[in-house]
């Protein structure tokens, strides 16, 4: 598995709610909230938003380090 393109940013969803929303709010929160640019989080979220619920995982674990 390749590195996330943040891996200092670190996400919970083991544990946690897993509604689709849910889970794009949680990373797009972690992303804000380590000063990424606000077209990067959109950028995050539309390709979160462009496949199915294993789509929107993969795209989490390509953004973010996931726990």
């Amino acid at each position: 598995m390749t590195e996330p393109k943040y891996p200092e940013i670190e996400v919970q969803l083991t544990g946690q709610d897993g509604n689709a929303f849910a889970i794009m709010g949680r990373v797009a929160g972690a992303l804000k909230k380590a000063g990424v640019p606000k077209e990067e989080v959109g950028e995050y979220m539309k390709e979160s938003m462009s496949g199915d619920y294993n789509h929107l995982l993969q795209t989490a674990m390509k953004w973010v380090a996931v726990a």
